[in-house]
């Protein structure tokens, strides 16, 4: 038993160390003496694509607020006409990649799109110049699709902030003369900061990670600047030292959310227990609020699923076909295969996080980091490793046996795999860790003094009370899986596509309605994981 349980221990450290091969990487390679270009640029390009970079996480910031702060607010604290579908609805967007999202409104929007056209006929204009017109391959364009589909996570959060606000304080501050305004700006907000850092956290991050989105719209990021650098000027050096600006960057936002969960201090007391009872919005008060509600799941879902879906029949006979089937074998079987690597691993750290508590809490947080980082980053960090590694063997085998074995870890599904598990192992973790906190530890000191032992009360009791946490992760990390697009285009294979880059490879070619039904087979997927969060919104009697 004790030689399973520190094998068990051991398991879980190596594993956090192989994960850890990337970030270690990029820092030796960042730091190699013989292709040091951080002058040349820091004196150029680096400036741009840090200053746009920040302008961009700045943008979503404010709109994701401006968007997911009332609706949560509207939701919790109201009833109007619509709120029960609006309460599980407005995480819909969270289904459709940013990238789908940019490819859909720039068809729209740009000056060959329907929008324009319908207005050039409708006010007789000629050109361009007979009038103005945002151009959405911007900055602002960026901000605006992005916004749309990251809201979502303020959303979330807020609401359940909201939600779980004592209503006692609420009475209070209307007992001292304060209006609905001003109970919101002076109490509520104040309440809820720790819940929106977080939530802004997490849109910052996923700001840093987006390609697809800002290669479209050709903005200069520091995460394009990576492909730019490394695949366009063959600078791996310099990319990596690109990829360290990033990863400041996302430690710095690290910090800062788990300062926020530090500073997360407002307790009520049981007696205090007493929540938010909604008030009811009538007339156009109550139009009001379901436009707020109604704007965001319009722009976010609703138009972006209903043009895919148009599209989608129009070029049914084209895409729907032997190519469509290969591209959903590939991202099934890839994301499927994903998922139970992420899952296993996940596991074996939450149970070692259980086994060791405080002994293998530094392991944890090491093998967490992965989902902070964008695929870009990662893709960089684990191709030149394994390349060398692949190298390496070649030779080996070639000395002793005469044999080229290939690039049989760089040019596989391998990389791939080893980048999904890298970047969703949080996923997994999370999931599988709030499981093991509605088993009671009194289980494990029961199985132990019956003599079962740690390693056989973890395969015996605690995996089979965790089915449906191991079925939940399993289910988003094959979601993610699909939808991941820098990692999946830099290391797959030669002539391995998926659903994510098919959409890429033919939305970038102008080529969006051949691209819809891939486009619209990721948002179906997508929609699955939320409707487990639905479900379990439902049954909360706080969010209900």
């Amino acid at each position: 038993m004790k030689y399973s349980l520190k094998l068990w221990g051991v398991l879980g450290i190596v594993l956090t160390l192989i994960i850890s091969i990337p970030i270690i990487s990029i820092f030796f390679i960042a730091i190699s003496p013989d292709s040091n270009i951080w002058k040349h640029l820091i004196s150029t390009v680096l400036p741009i694509y840090t200053a746009n970079t920040l302008l961009l996480m700045l943008g979503n910031i404010i709109c994701v607020c401006i968007i997911g702060i009332p609706t949560a607010w509207l939701v919790t604290s109201y009833t109007f006409f619509g709120r029960n579908f609006f309460s599980w609805a407005l995480i819909l967007p969270l289904a459709v990649p940013a990238y789908i999202i940019a490819f859909v409104y720039t068809d729209i929007m740009e000056y060959s799109g329907a929008l324009q056209i319908f207005l050039r006929n409708l006010f007789n204009w000629n050109n361009a110049q007979d009038y103005w017109f945002p151009n959405i391959r911007s900055i602002g364009g960026a901000i605006f699709v992005m916004s749309f589909v990251l809201y979502p996570y303020v959303y979330l959060l807020c609401r359940s902030s909201f939600q779980h606000s004592s209503a006692r304080f609420y009475e209070v501050s209307r007992t001292l003369g304060y209006n609905v305004w001003s109970t919101f700006f002076k109490l509520s907000l104040p309440l809820t900061r720790p819940a929106l850092v977080i939530g802004c956290s997490l849109v910052m991050m996923e700001t840093l990670a987006d390609f697809g989105t800002v290669d479209f719209f050709s903005i200069n990021t520091l995460t394009l600047a990576i492909f730019n650098v490394w695949l366009g000027m063959g600078n791996a050096a310099g990319a990596a030292q690109i990829s360290l600006v990033i990863l400041f960057f996302v430690f710095a936002l690290l910090y800062f959310e788990k300062s926020a969960r530090n500073r997360k201090e407002y307790h009520t007391t049981h007696g205090n227990n007493i929540f938010i009872r909604r008030n009811s919005l009538k007339g156009y008060k109550s139009f009001i609020a379901f436009l707020i509600c109604f704007i965001p799941l319009l722009i976010g879902f609703i138009i972006p699923s209903m043009i895919l879906f148009y599209y989608s029949l129009l070029t049914l006979d084209i895409s729907f076909g032997v190519s469509y089937y290969k591209l959903i074998l590939n991202s099934f079987s890839l994301s499927f295969i994903a998922s139970i690597v992420t899952v296993l691993a996940a596991i074996v750290i939450a149970s070692g996080q259980r086994l060791y508590g405080n002994k293998f809490i530094i392991f944890t947080r090491i093998s967490l980091l992965g989902y902070a980082f964008p695929g870009a980053v990662l893709a960089l960090g684990i191709i030149i490793p394994l390349a060398y590694i692949d190298n390496y063997i070649d030779k080996l085998f070639y000395s002793y046996f005469n044999i080229s074995t290939g690039l049989i870890l760089s040019g596989s599904i391998f990389a791939l795999l080893f980048a999904y598990l890298i970047r969703f192992i949080a996923i997994g973790y999370g999931a599988i860790d709030s499981g093991y906190l509605n088993i009671n530890k009194n289980i494990d000191m029961a199985s132990i003094s019956l003599g079962i032992g740690k390693f056989l009360t973890i395969k015996k009791i605690h995996i089979p009370l965790l089915k449906s946490s191991i079925l939940i992760a399993s289910i988003i990390v094959f979601v993610d899986t699909m939808k991941e697009l820098p990692a999946t285009l830099i290391l797959r294979p030669f002539n391995f596509d998926t659903l994510a880059t098919n959409v890429y490879q033919l939305a970038s070619d102008e080529l969006l309605e051949q691209s819809s039904l891939s486009a619209l087979t990721i948002v179906l997927v997508g929609i699955v994981p939320l409707i487990f969060l639905t479900r379990k919104i439902s049954n909360n009697k706080y969010f209900s």
